[in-house]
């Protein structure tokens, strides 16, 4: 079977955006503190950030992930002190996480460790490059998220 120019330049495309995130995120994990995981940063971040208590339910969907995936994270979260899960008042078979005052703590000691990575990297490229890259990555994140 033959490719078309077009399924090489897509195969070129994903093959640079998977050798990125793996570059990326060993990079990042390099820097992160105390034995956290890109995935842990994730999830605190995204707790700062809607701050307010998410269900894993919530968080694995968010996140597309599995939901025992989402728990093996949040337990990992929980034992560091990072979240408080607590059961869900209207339905006790669900539970509630949210980011506690170590965990947001820790949040900002990561994004202290990572910025200087991730601006160096900006630096590097050049801001006019990446600021032409940011809309066609985020349509292409938006028509994944779509599928």
């Amino acid at each position: 079977m033959t490719s078309s120019p077009a399924d090489a330049l897509a195969i070129s495309l994903f093959s640079e955006l998977l050798t990125a995130d793996q570059l990326l995120r060993n990079r990042l994990t390099r820097v992160l503190p105390d034995r956290m995981e890109i995935s842990h940063f994730s999830v605190l971040n995204h707790l700062a950030r809607v701050q307010n208590e998410r269900s894993p339910a919530q968080l694995a969907r968010s996140f597309h992930v599995t939901r025992g995936a989402m728990t093996n994270t949040l337990t990992k979260l929980e034992i560091a002190g990072y979240v408080h899960i607590r059961p869900d008042w209207d339905d006790a078979r669900r539970k509630m996480v949210a980011i506690s005052p170590a965990g947001k703590r820790a949040r900002e000691a990561a994004l202290a460790a990572m910025a200087p990575v991730i601006s160096e990297m900006v630096k590097d490229l050049g801001v006019d490059k990446v600021r032409a890259a940011l809309p066609v990555l985020r349509e292409l994140r938006l028509k994944l998220e779509a599928d």
